[in-house]
């Protein structure tokens, strides 16, 4: 709701939404959405967005389920920490950085990026390691810098382009 009245304060306009499938992303646009009052994206009391599971975060495979304490105590603090914050290091049966880029990117190009090229407003609703995956492909952070970079939930960023450059990239405030 926060993020919401953000964007409205700072009168940012949405024309699309793209989200992963997952509840927890949709709730946040939702809650978000309801605050901007921008009645071109609801039909019937749903937020019209698109979902697709390739915007989803990152399967913690062997993990999923095990709080930050059980998996250290499981597997060992260096350890969990390699898996989290590396780029191509996969946790048992998951999913490293490299292969959420993997999966981001293909859907980035074919869906979202010519959407911005024809000058729409987008409103991206996903998950850390998703949207981590993005920041790489926008050009914004490179693969060896990515595990030092903080993306707080429900902090709306902008990043502004013109002739497929970035000329501006900032959170709300």
């Amino acid at each position: 709701k926060f993020a919401g009245k953000l964007m409205k304060k700072n009168n940012i306009n949405i024309d699309m939404i793209f989200s992963s499938v997952l509840q927890r992303a949709n709730e946040t646009a939702k809650f978000a959405l309801e605050q901007m009052c921008l009645n071109h994206l609801w039909a019937n009391n749903f937020l019209k967005m698109r979902r697709d599971k390739s915007l989803n975060e990152r399967d913690y495979g062997d993990l999923v389920g095990l709080n930050k304490k059980e998996t250290a105590d499981k597997y060992g603090k260096k350890q969990v920490h390699i898996w989290r914050r590396s780029f191509d290091v996969s946790p048992p049966g998951g999913e490293s950085l490299k292969d959420v880029l993997n999966r981001v990117k293909p859907y980035y190009d074919t869906f979202i990026k010519p959407e911005i090229k024809r000058d729409k407003d987008i409103l991206l609703v996903a998950h850390g390691n998703s949207l981590r995956a993005t920041i790489i492909i926008v050009g914004l952070h490179k693969t060896e810098e990515i595990s030092e970079i903080e993306i707080p939930t429900g902090s709306p960023f902008i990043i502004n382009f013109e002739n497929d450059k970035i000329t501006e990239f900032k959170y709300l405030s």
